[in-house]
């Protein structure tokens, strides 16, 4: 390699610009995995939450010194390596992260910054390894030497296990809570919840004090020693201490959970900061420790690097300077904001609409547990079965909360999320194991979750499909840094100053189309918030916003139906598989509106009755809508995507003419639900009695084309289709019109324009 140190110090910039960058979109990732359980649960207003996550950080900086040296000499031998060899791989690794981090958060995808960061480091040191080997015409299994083998197992094994470690804690933990406190803790608090607030508290403390102190970075060697020597002292004051405290709180009936649940996010922000810094500064700070080292001796270009195998303790100030970025991020990022809901939903008690979709594995797993759960029914004994279930009776939960103000979860469930999920991530920490803060918040929830029986035969599937995703996104994501940095350093070792140029403006440019498609799928997010109704329990309200709904969904399938009409005549499949990607948006938009109606019409009930008919007339209707929709788009998109014979030109003049009433028709509606106004509906039934005669004179051409055999099959199947559907979307259309006239505005429709 040719790189002079000119080159180096501009790469110990970029490395640097990209330790900034990285701790921003590192922390827009990884804030839900401390502020999922506090939100999720409600315990506090959302700015006592960041205010108490933010001091965690700060504090969880500190602790992070020892985990620095994973960058350094956790994966590979730095002796073996040049600085410049060194900064390449670090280079290497940096490019990969931000665009590997940037484009999933970008589209919403689970990650893991310790997964990519871990595996980015592997995949550089690979490559530049083996091109080492292979400059030297050495044999590949002279890798050994250059890579950490031992510890990069243990690391990656450290990961996959603690997953199922995870899961398997969550659970028996949620399960033990809740069978001694049930659904119904408050009644039992008083007899069990200063010991069980002691244990939580004195495991925090365990696990962050006494055994992450090794790795704080202004503790003195003796403080560490004299903490391990004492900590069964420390533990027991902490456990009398806390269990008193707690115990006056509750005769002066305060809620224990609520500072644990806030303790709790503090620890586990605390946590994360201290094993999850490494991954956005740890590499940078390597990369800096390595040119000082180098700049000492005399050959810096050529001297290898085994002084970085020695402890380099890291500044205070400078993880403190961390910590500060980190927490103005948390404060200010859009993406921090708008955090995740995926594990909320998929560990919520309540039923809703589903996030992922049932997949055949998730069905297989989900049908396993319930013959293992019939097997079991089968050998406990009736009584002991109803003592069992009687334990984990929601009822109480449904009950004693309003559903508009009910939380995802208890305050029991959130505490066992943060308690376990702290223990499990500091306890790796002081053993220096970088593992995923991501995966074991997530799995510790899933498993609280699942012993919490909020996986109910209803929605089991589509959260063991979440669950399948999650994981494997996980693979995906060492898969992609793997490949990704192994390609980059190589790029760089051969291509030298002229590479590292070119990727660094590659990164900026990827990072910067990542930006503008964040803000097109944001927009589109936005959009489909507005469909969810707002908590209100004013009539009038809820029936305005219920109009707004219909009209927005109106609007947007019109506009769907006529891009794919038009690219159907235009033969365009590019236009046609976007439209038949937006067919399960819009169903589940649908269905959104559908409890939204429900709603509504509950709260009209309360002062009108005999309302109720309307429920499943609104239903049918808006289903058939969206079918109709899908239907119309996926024949189509199958017809041109199979390359089968296009529409004869008089078929497209026509399907034209009936998208374009069609089209009046929506439109119309559109507007006559966004204004509230019914004066429309006569008018609106006139052109769908258009529609319709326009569709019997087609059917009669039809019929002679088909006689004379100028149109095929297919084609004959696909322009019925069409027509058939126009005319049902039509229907449809006016039948929710009809109802909501009638329903909301007390107007009668006139029966000469009653719908067959």
């Amino acid at each position: 390699m040719g790189i002079g140190l000119e080159i180096i110090i501009f790469a110990i910039v970029i490395l640097v610009f990209f330790a900034i960058f990285d701790l921003i979109v590192g922390v827009s990732n990884d804030a839900v995995n401390f502020l999922n359980s506090a939100i999720g649960s409600k315990v506090a207003p959302f700015s006592v939450i960041m205010i108490v996550a933010s001091l965690g950080i700060m504090a969880g900086v500190t602790f992070s010194s020892g985990m620095m040296e994973v960058a350094r000499k956790g994966i590979f031998h730095p002796g073996f390596f040049t600085m410049p060899e060194l900064i390449v791989i670090f280079l290497g690794v940096m490019i990969t992260d931000v665009i590997l981090l940037d484009m999933f958060n970008t589209y919403g995808l689970p990650t893991s910054t310790t997964v990519s960061i871990v595996f980015e480091l592997l995949g550089a040191a690979v490559a530049i390894s083996a091109i080492k080997i292979y400059n030297t015409h050495g044999s590949l299994t002279e890798l050994a030497q250059y890579i950490n083998t031992s510890k990069a197992m243990i690391i990656i094994f450290g990961i996959l296990l603690s997953v199922a470690v995870a899961f398997v804690c969550g659970s028996a933990a949620q399960f033990v809570s809740r069978f001694v406190f049930t659904f119904n803790y408050e009644k039992r608090i008083k007899r069990y919840g200063a010991i069980w607030g002691g244990v939580a508290l004195s495991l925090i403390v365990y696990f962050i004090l006494v055994k992450g102190a090794k790795g704080t970075s202004f503790m003195t060697k003796e403080t560490v020693e004299w903490i391990k020597a004492n900590s069964f002292n420390i533990i027991s004051v902490m456990f009398v201490a806390s269990a008193v405290l707690l115990q006056i709180l509750i005769f002066f009936k305060v809620n224990i959970f609520k500072p644990i649940v806030l303790i709790g996010t503090f620890a586990l922000a605390m946590a994360f900061a201290a094993n999850d810094l490494m991954n956005f500064i740890g590499v940078p700070m390597a990369g800096y420790h390595a040119y000082k080292a180098a700049i000492l001796t005399d050959a810096p270009l050529l001297s290898t690097m085994g002084m970085l195998s020695k402890t380099v303790p890291t500044s205070t100030a400078l993880l403190l300077l961390a910590g500060l970025i980190m927490v103005i991020t948390l404060w200010i990022s859009k993406k921090a904001k708008g955090v995740t809901e995926t594990s909320i939903n998929l560990g919520s008690q309540e039923e809703g609409v589903e996030m992922f979709e049932s997949i055949s594995l998730s069905r297989v797993i989900v049908k396993l547990f319930i013959n293992v759960s019939n097997m079991v029914r089968f050998l406990v004994p009736v009584p002991v079965q109803n003592w069992i279930a009687g334990r984990f009776d929601a009822s109480h939960y449904h009950a004693n909360i309003d559903k508009d103000n009910r939380p995802s979860f208890d305050l029991l469930r959130a505490s066992v999320n943060l308690v376990v999920a702290s223990a499990i991530i500091s306890y790796a920490t002081s053993r220096k194991l970088p593992l995923s803060t991501t995966y074991i918040t997530f799995m510790v929830a899933m498993g609280t979750s699942f012993a919490d029986q909020a996986w109910g035969r209803e929605s089991a599937v589509y959260r063991v499909s979440g669950v399948l995703t999650v994981i494997g996104g996980w693979f995906m994501t060492a898969f992609l840094a793997f490949t990704m940095s192994c390609i980059a350093a190589t790029v760089m070792y051969y291509t030298e100053a002229p590479g590292i140029i070119f990727l660094v403006i590659t990164a900026c440019l990827i990072v910067w189309k990542h930006n503008h498609k964040f803000g097109e799928r944001k927009k589109g997010a936005d959009q489909e918030k507005v469909f969810n109704l707002r908590k209100v329990k004013d009539i009038n309200t809820s029936i305005s916003t219920t109009f707004e709904h219909i009209g927005i969904l109106l609007q947007e399938l019109r506009v769907s139906l006529d891009t794919t009409i038009t690219a159907l005549l235009e033969q365009n499949k590019y236009s046609l598989g976007i439209e038949k990607n937006k067919t399960k948006k819009f169903q589940r938009w649908a269905n959104i509106i559908v409890a939204n109606i429900f709603k509504s019409l509950r709260l009209l009930q309360r002062e009108h009755s005999g309302v109720s008919y309307k429920y499943g007339q609104t239903i049918r209707a808006l289903q058939k809508l969206a079918d109709g929709h899908r239907d119309i788009t996926m024949r189509s998109f199958h017809h041109v995507r199979n390359h089968y014979r296009g529409l004869l030109d008089a078929q497209k003049e026509e399907l034209r003419g009936v998208a374009n009433l069609l089209h009046d028709i929506l439109l119309d509606s559109q507007k006559a639900f966004s204004r509230e106004h019914s004066s429309r509906f006569e008018s609106m039934a006139i052109k769908h009695r258009e529609l319709k005669n326009m569709a019997e004179k087609l059917h009669r051409l039809q019929m002679d084309r088909i006689s004379e055999d100028i149109s095929r099959t297919r084609l004959s199947i696909l322009y019925y289709a069409i027509i058939g559907n126009a005319i049902m979307i039509s229907k449809e259309n006016l039948k929710l019109l009809k109802i909501f006239n009638e329903s909301f505005s007390n107007q009668e429709i006139d029966s000469e324009f009653e719908l067959d």
